[in-house]
């Protein structure tokens, strides 16, 4: 007997979830944007348009991805820290094993 699996990309579709929090020194930045780029564990780039997808985080600063394959993905925030009066961004990959939530907070710091 041959079992033949189904084979997927990194994407939209599965199972698992990235969740998180966008943080600048210890401080959640609410409101910002976080882009995903699919099949990568780099840093693809600062342009929006390098990103295979992008979610707004809440007031919190909180963000889920939902409906991902396992795989390797790259996270991106970019956002306003009012404390300082600048924009802040930065990035963080990440490896879903498995088919299940996940959490990974987005780490940003000023330019």
């Amino acid at each position: 007997l041959l079992t033949v699996g189904r084979c997927h990309k990194e994407g939209i579709g599965g199972n698992a979830s990235i969740s998180g929090t966008v943080f600048h020194h210890e401080v959640a930045i609410p409101n910002c944007t976080v882009y995903i780029k699919f099949n990568t564990s780099e840093f693809p780039g600062d342009g929006p348009e390098l990103y295979d997808s992008s979610i707004p985080a809440d007031a919190s600063g909180k963000f889920i991805f939902s409906r991902l394959y396992k795989g390797d993905y790259y996270l991106y925030g970019v956002g306003f820290d009012k404390n300082i009066n600048a924009i802040v961004k930065g990035g963080v990959s990440i490896k879903l094993k498995h088919n299940k939530a996940y959490s990974q907070d987005v780490p940003v710091t000023e330019d």
